[in-house]
This record gives structure tokens, sequence and C-alpha cells, in this order.
């Protein structure tokens, strides 16, 4: 039984994996060919930033770096005292 679910979820999995759009060419709503030729189209003029990768960090995906690093802090901190513990 547990084989048959295995080989179920590797089915599903490589049946997702090849229904994916290839990379870079999904089309996105704001009229480009994909997200990364809105940004490199619009970066400048909407933000007055110099930096397009930065932009897109801060600007465009402020929130989701904000999430990565409080998970990168968390992590640290509880190795951290996880390390301090065993001792």
């Amino acid at each position: 039984m547990r084989e048959l679910i295995l080989v179920g979820l590797a089915a599903l999995l490589m049946f997702t994996a090849w229904s994916l759009p290839a990379f870079g060419s999904y089309p996105n709503k704001l009229g480009g060919t994909s997200v990364s030729s809105y940004y490199i189209n619009n970066a400048v003029s909407e933000t007055g930033a110099a930096n397009i990768v930065a932009t897109i960090v801060w600007l465009y995906r402020g929130y989701d770096t904000l999430g990565e690093s409080t998970i990168l802090f968390t992590a640290v901190v509880s190795i951290l005292l996880l390390a301090r513990w065993k001792k």
C-alpha cells in the first residue's frame, strides 16, 4: 500500500513538473510577455531608482524579503538556543 502511494505521488509530481510553463514565459496581467520584462521596462520610471535589482528586492518584493529575513533570523536564533541547550 505504501509503495502505491509513493508511486502515485511521484506520478503527480512528474505531471505537475511537465505541466509548468517554460521558465520566464508565463504572461502577466500587466500587458508584458513576462514579469521580468515588466520590471525591466517600468522599474526606473515607477520608482526613480537607478538599480533595478535593488528596486525589485526592496520595492516590488519588500514583504517577501521581510518574510525571508524573519524566517532566517528565527532559524539562526533557534539553532543558537538549541546549541546552548545541548551543552
